[in-house]
């Protein structure tokens, strides 16, 4: 489906169901890429009779643009969104950026947060200064090192869920297909946050945090400011799964989030 939103087209996935007035849930990808990283978590949520809203963000995928520069910018357009698709209240599943631009909108606009979902988040997110220049100049080595980072040792050799379909170069081929400089935007973005544990210490709304055990982006142990931060938080440590864990460990993800997801709006999820 597409909605607008400051005048300009963004592009949703739905989990391939129409809405039927289910509580709604926003998915937010990462830097650089787009909606089509939650195709396994989409699908099981409408088909537990959830509104899913998978989002590709403004500059991404099918959305126009351009990208905010920043973690602000692009929570105040996901809150122009919620108002766009006539939302009051969404659960907020986000991952890497798409969980700080989470926790930046929970922090400021609470009324509209029933719940938050972070994967693959840490209270701070800096890049290195190598992988932003090569951002910047859209080196393609910049896109084989996010793409071999995100990914645990047995991503590297293989072990998609889909069987015939090469993990890494699904990612490597997702960032190759991102407009040129949105990379760098994004990691820039995540860059400059800072320490997100300020913003998350004023967050009421129910928390699950879903970490990748051998995550190398954003290591488990640097989540530990922001589990600490928020109140009630909980946490879900994935063994064996890295920075990609929707695609990665994908049962695994689904099952953490309908869990959590049913038992904050106090329903079984019907399929």
């Amino acid at each position: 489906m597409e909605l607008t939103v400051a005048g300009r087209t963004v592009n949703v996935g739905t989990g391939g169901r129409s809405h039927t007035g289910g509580v709604p849930v926003v998915l937010i990808h990462g830097a650089g890429m787009d909606r089509t990283v939650w195709q396994f978590q989409a699908r099981a949520l409408a088909g537990h009779g959830y509104d899913v809203y998978a989002i590709d963000l403004p500059g991404h995928g099918g959305s126009q643009g351009p990208p905010p520069t920043d973690i602000e910018g692009y929570a105040d357009w996901l809150v122009g969104f919620l108002d766009a698709a006539g939302i009051d209240q969404a659960v907020l599943v986000g991952h890497s950026m798409g969980s700080l631009i989470a926790i930046d909108v929970a922090a400021r606009h609470p009324d509209r947060v029933l719940a938050l979902v972070l994967l693959g988040v840490a209270a701070e997110m800096p890049v290195h200064p190598d992988l932003l220049a090569a951002a910047a100049a859209d080196e393609h080595r910049a896109f084989e090192l996010v793409a071999s980072w995100s990914h645990a040792k047995a991503a590297h050799a293989g072990h998609h869920p889909t069987p015939g379909l090469w993990m890494m170069g699904a990612s490597l081929r997702l960032l190759e297909r991102s407009a040129p400089g949105v990379l760098h935007n994004d990691l820039a973005a995540c860059d400059r946050y800072g320490d997100a544990a300020g913003p998350a210490a004023g967050i009421a709304a129910p928390t699950l945090f879903v970490l990748g055990e051998q995550d190398l982006m954003t290591r488990p142990a640097a989540a530990r400011p922001l589990t600490d931060a928020i109140a009630g938080a909980r946490v879900e440590l994935l063994e064996g799964a890295g920075h990609m864990m929707m695609v990665e460990a994908p049962d695994r993800v689904i099952d953490a989030i309908v869990a959590f997801v049913d038992t904050v709006t106090g329903r079984s999820g019907a399929a």
